[in-house]
């Protein structure tokens, strides 16, 4: 199981497959590190040398932003996003979907589980729910 950049990838997977476990690279950009390190993509990740993982950390570290700094600027970007009170910030900041998709039905994902708000009719209980209240 080899070790880039902090992220054990899995060894019995083809390398253009098991960089893809890095955050921030996704099939294209793997392919793209592969052809530049000049690695066949079909090779198996456990039977990668030392040097070219030496030189996949090298690209990885010179020509992307992967793993840590992404995942800061990504969080970075939607905190200033909110902090300048735009339409996309206050979507955020509510956990609602920030790319005008409907929420009447569907956006379960987002909003989380269903709860369901109504009136209480029989006066026991509503007593009873004030006080809890």
């Amino acid at each position: 199981m080899p070790r880039i950049i902090g992220v054990d990838i899995p060894g019995n997977k083809r390398i253009e497959y098991s960089l893809r476990y890095i955050y921030g690279v996704g099939p294209t950009k793997a392919i793209e590190i592969l052809t530049k390190a000049k690695i066949d993509p079909a090779m198996r990740a456990s039977d990668i040398t030392p040097d070219q993982i030496s030189q996949i950390t090298k690209i990885l570290q010179n020509d992307l932003i992967v793993e840590g700094d992404l995942r800061r600027s990504i969080s970075a970007d939607i905190r200033r996003l909110q902090q300048i009170n735009c339409y996309r910030g206050i979507r955020h900041r509510r956990n609602l979907p920030v790319r005008g998709q409907r929420t009447k039905t569907n956006a379960r994902t987002r909003k989380g589980k269903k709860v369901t708000i109504g009136a209480i009719r029989d006066k026991t209980q509503r007593r009873l729910a004030a006080k809890e209240a």
